[in-house]
C-alpha cells in the first residue's frame, strides 16, 4: 500500500485512493500495484500489463516510496512510464484520455467525473453532474 512517510506525493495518492472508496468504486479498476520483493522480473510485469485497458501501474519495492517507478496503460500496451508519482500519472492520463479521445472506464465513471468536474473545472454542457459528485462538491465546499 502506502509509505508511512508524508510526502505531500504520498498524501495525495492517500487522497487518491481515499477519493475512490469513497466513491464506491474500486482502486485496482484505476491503480495496479506491482510490488516487488526482492528480483524484478520485469517480463511478469509486462505480461501483467496487457490485460489493463485504462490504467496506472506502480512498480517497485515494497515500502520503498524512492524507487517505485509508475506508468500508464491504455489497451494493454504500457505508453508512459516514469512518471514520478500517482497524482501526476492521473493528470498525465485525463490528458491523454483527452488527446486520444477516449471514453471513462464505466467501472471509474464517478472517479473520473470528480477528476473532470472538480478538480480540473471542466463542465460538459450535454451532462449534468451526477448526484454523489454533487454531494461531494458541496461537502468539499462547505
Amino acid at each position: 500500500m502506502l509509505d508511512e512517510d508524508n510526502s505531500i506525493e504520498s498524501r495525495r495518492e492517500a487522497v487518491i485512493r481515499g477519493l475512490i472508496l469513497y466513491l464506491g468504486e474500486k482502486i485496482e479498476d484505476l491503480i495496479k500495484d506491482y510490488q516487488i520483493h526482492g528480483y524484478y522480473d520485469a517480463a511478469a510485469v509486462q505480461d501483467a500489463l496487457t490485460t489493463l485497458v485504462l490504467s496506472i501501474f506502480v512498480v517497485g519495492k515494497a515500502g520503498s516510496e524512492g524507487q517505485r517507478q509508475v506508468g500508464i496503460a491504455i489497451e494493454g500496451t504500457e505508453v508512459l512510464f516514469g512518471v514520478p508519482n500517482v497524482a501526476l500519472a492521473c493528470a498525465y492520463l485525463m490528458g491523454l484520455i483527452y488527446a486520444l479521445d477516449l471514453s471513462y472506464p464505466k467501472k471509474l465513471k464517478y472517479t473520473f467525473e470528480v477528476f473532470q468536474k472538480i478538480f480540473l473545472e471542466q463542465e460538459d454542457g450535454n451532462k449534468r453532474m451526477s448526484s454523489k459528485v454533487h454531494d461531494l462538491m458541496v461537502s468539499l465546499h462547505a
